[in-house]
């Protein structure tokens, strides 16, 4: 898999949403590098993104500043990456379809999953950073149906919770690691139709979260656990492509079904795969990828 580009005349833009008032601030533009999918960094100071096969810090101090984040022995890495902040570790999906762990602030990675016939794509830790819940394909094989994992953030043998049979993606953790969070096309209307939905951790039930015309992934809560973002595609969407007009919306957990925020932009892949919010669940980030008008 390659890195993605940005497309001629296209750019990067970096966007933080105040949940208080809906208010919007661009933080970061560049057309030089396409950058996908912020983690919120633990120190609130900085967002955590990737481009071009590699981890970059934005700095959001006094002067924004980026900068590669030195990570040894890791592989050109996608957009798939989430945080364990107790314990200083960032968990990354490279492209060679395997899960690394390495330090926040750079360092020595080192590989988590070993089996060479599978893509694991990341997407949560527990809480207490022991599991790591990713989407499993065969290898090579895109058309089928991703399912659900779960692996030790020490490596081992994968458990396969019982989440339906149809496509499944963006597994997260709520943050009192009761429940795992995703989408998934176990209630669509028609090829493609994700739909948000979530289920006890230790197994159980799946429960549909909210029902709409529209192609909603990657659902994020904040860690207070009061609120929820999440990207929705136009109806007829496969999959998670990007350069869409698409729609991040944010709802409180205790009602999917009343959108309390749109922010509507030309995005779609890379624009929140992975979970954003700061560490006061104040803000969260996401990108944009506007293209210049002809």
């Amino acid at each position: 898999m390659l890195s993605r580009k940005l497309r001629p005349g296209q750019r990067t833009e970096v966007w933080i949403a105040e949940v208080a008032n809906g208010l919007t601030e661009l933080v970061y533009s560049t057309d030089a590098l396409l950058l996908e999918a912020p983690n919120w960094a633990p120190d609130s100071r900085g967002l955590l993104l990737n481009g071009d096969g590699l981890l970059w810090r934005l700095d959001l101090r006094d002067e924004v500043e980026l900068a590669v984040v030195p990570i040894d022995d890791l592989p050109p890495i996608n957009n798939d990456h989430v945080l364990d902040p107790n314990r200083g570790l960032i968990y990354l999906s490279a492209n060679d379809g395997h899960i690394y762990v390495a330090p926040i602030e750079g360092g020595t990675a080192s590989r988590v999953t070993h089996d060479p016939s599978r893509y694991h794509f990341l997407h949560g830790v527990s809480p207490d950073g022991a599991t790591l819940a990713f989407v499993e394909l065969p290898r090579g094989e895109f058309s089928v149906p991703g399912r659900l994992a779960l692996v030790s953030s020490a490596g081992g043998e994968t458990r396969y919770p019982d989440a339906g049979s149809r496509h499944l993606d963006g597994p997260e953790y709520s943050p009192d690691g009761e429940w795992l969070y995703f989408n998934t096309e176990e209630y669509a209307s028609g090829l493609g139709h994700a739909q948000l939905a979530r289920m006890p951790a230790e197994g159980g039930g799946v429960e549909h979260l909210v029902e709409s015309e529209t192609v909603d992934w990657f659902p994020h809560l904040s860690p207070d656990g009061k609120l929820g973002c999440y990207i929705s595609f136009p109806l007829g969407t496969l999959g998670h492509p990007p350069d869409l007009e698409v729609e991040v919306r944010v709802v409180r957990t205790t009602d999917w079904r009343r959108i309390i925020w749109r922010f509507p932009l030309f995005g779609g892949q890379g624009t929140i795969n992975v979970n954003s919010w700061s560490p006061d669940s104040r803000r969260f980030a996401f990108v944009a990828y506007p293209l210049q008008q002809a």
